[in-house]
């Protein structure tokens, strides 16, 4: 028998486990490793959503960081001198010339400008289309009510982050868009101008918004969005992931790979593609070319200008809005610009945010849930959901309402007309279209699971009657379809009790059963297992008599569904 030796351990890996001994005594982190290193976490493509938005936000802050050494938030003006000779002797803020200064005279500097503002973008839309997944999979449900009110605040604080980030070169471009959120300010009855006067320190432009928009951007949203990422991400941790439907997929567990190593691996390789083609992009596509706009001129503005695209639809509804404005005891109220700019937003966003709590009442739904929904077989939540993005997509359309009528020659008055019309009849034909998509692929899954797949192979039978050789579903394909559940709407309840005393809140839970019945009223039935176990019984008599009759040759994979069903 040879006797194995083990090598004395040496002075890096005696360090490594005094240090490791040292922490575990005070902080208790094996205990904390031993739980939590091999949680199991399901694999989707659709939860690398998140992912972007995590590391478009970590690429912001990196390419924020290494601007703020070079960038002036001053207003004071100053003649350029620097290396951009179309400019050069032309008066202008500090802030401009620092940045066209990091644009054309620090070394990367312009390439940190590019990847900075597109990784912004790359985080509002990560954040935006991560929602839309959530919200069309049903995963804000109980219990991560919380979770979705953590994504809708750091949905507002990307479009604040962004809008901030936008305005600080104070190039004529930005601050038109500058002029605008003043001019919104000013709208708010009583207290608009005391804002104005407050935010910018006097009239507008002033001297003291730069320096405090950079502060704002710089320091308090991003604290603010970092601290919601890491409430966000220990939720998630602590409710387990949601995961989809599939076969050994159940309410109860989470079928996936664990966190260390297969988690962390995928994760670091993911953020380095991330950065990476954020580094491509920037490095081949340029954005936001300040130096062609020049610097802010209150009496100036661009031709065609137009705000980055999540702002599209606020600058859409600025334009459709008819020139309302009514006077109360001699002050004017702009409805023009409170409405669309304001109240029609804060509807918005209230109405995203308090979702989760709506369905649960309508639905009466109170169950804990960890299995996404198909959006087919929530047809319902699907319209709405669709409805909601036609209603933004016009406004957004709309925004470029100026650069639509010069490029095709129309009637700038045509176009907002047209825009309105369609505002209101868009979103509801979406809404119908929607759900009868939805309601016909429920029908087609109901009707493969009872009559499982064409198979194109015609068998005669001894009556001379001729039938399709149907074959049935995998039990991986089966255990999706079979995932939707039948939820019966919350009955209508009676007016008076048996003793004849009437129902409280009776106005109230009547509105409230006609919302549920509307909500599930046309909803196909799922199949039951009695149903399907029929189904699959009549396939496999169907296929039996097909072979043999030879007019199905043996085939493996048919003999072992068979076996299998």
């Amino acid at each position: 028998m040879t006797a194995t030796i083990t090598p004395p351990a040496g002075p890096v890996q005696r360090g490594a486990e005094a240090t490791y001994d040292y922490l575990d005594q005070r902080l208790g982190l094996s205990a904390l490793l031993k739980t939590n290193v091999r949680k199991i976490f399901p694999d989707h493509w659709s939860f690398m959503l998140g992912e972007i938005a995590l590391y478009s936000f970590i690429v912001v802050l990196l390419t924020g960081t290494f601007l703020t050494f070079f960038y002036k938030p001053s207003v004071t003006e100053i003649i350029y001198d620097g290396s951009y000779l179309p400019l050069r002797g032309i008066p202008m803020s500090e802030a401009y010339a620092s940045t066209l200064n990091i644009s054309f005279d620090i070394r990367g500097g312009l390439l940190m400008r590019q990847i900075h503002h597109w990784a912004a973008l790359f985080f509002v839309a990560a954040i935006s289309v991560h929602m839309f997944r959530v919200f069309f999979t049903g995963a804000f449900r109980k219990p991560r009510e919380f979770n979705w009110l953590i994504g809708v605040s750091l949905l507002v604080l990307a479009l604040l982050a962004g809008f901030a980030g936008y305005s600080l070169p104070d190039d004529l471009l930005s601050g038109t868009g500058l002029r605008i959120a003043a001019g919104i300010m000013q709208s708010i009855p009583v207290v608009g101008t005391w804002l104005v006067f407050l935010a910018f320190e006097g009239e507008f432009p002033g001297t003291a918004f730069i320096p405090r928009l950079y502060t704002i951007h710089v320091l308090l949203v991003p604290g603010l969005i970092l601290a919601l990422i890491t409430a966000h991400l220990i939720l998630v941790f602590y409710q387990k992931h949601t995961q989809y439907p599939g076969k050994g997929r159940t309410n109860t567990n989470v079928v996936g790979y664990p966190l260390l190593p297969v988690y962390v691996a995928k994760a670091g390789g993911f953020f380095f593609i991330v950065f990476g083609v954020l580094t491509l992009i920037s490095a081949l596509v340029t954005i936001n070319p300040i130096w062609l706009y020049g610097p802010y001129m209150p009496d100036q503005v661009t031709a065609g200008s137009q705000p980055d695209w999540y702002i599209g639809f606020l600058e859409g509804a600025l334009r459709m809005m008819p020139a309302w404005e009514l006077l109360i005891f001699g002050y004017p109220i702009s409805l023009n610009v409170l409405v669309p700019a304001l109240i029609l937003p804060g509807l918005i966003f209230t109405l995203i945010a308090l979702y989760p709590f709506i369905e649960a009442w309508v639905t009466g739904d109170r169950r804990e849930h960890h299995l996404l929904d198909r959006p087919r077989n929530a047809a319902t939540r699907t319209a709405l959901g669709v409805m909601g993005l036609t209603f933004y997509v016009v406004l957004f359309i709309n925004g470029g309402n100026d650069v639509i009528a010069t490029t095709f020659d129309l009637s700038i008055n045509s176009i907002t007309w047209a825009m309105r019309i369609l505002l209101i009849l868009g979103p509801w034909a979406a809404f119908v279209v929607t759900k009868r998509i939805c309601l016909g692929l429920q029908r087609r899954d109901r009707d493969l699971l009872l009559h499982g797949r064409e198979t194109g192979r015609i068998l005669r039978l001894p009556s001379g009657e001729f039938v399709e050789v149907h074959e049935p579903v995998s039990e991986e394909r089966a255990a999706i379809l079979m995932a939707r559940q039948d939820v019966r709407p919350l009955p209508l309840p009676p007016a008076t009790d048996a003793d004849g005393v009437r129902t409280p809140g009776l106005w109230h839970r009547r509105v409230r059963s006609r919302l549920s019945q509307w909500w599930y009223r046309d909803d196909i039935p799922a199949v039951t297992p009695a149903e399907l176990a029929a189904a699959q019984s009549h396939i496999r008599h169907e296929l039996a008599a097909a072979e043999s009759m030879g007019v199905l040759p043996h085939e493996p994979e048919l003999s072992e569904a068979l076996s299998r069903h």
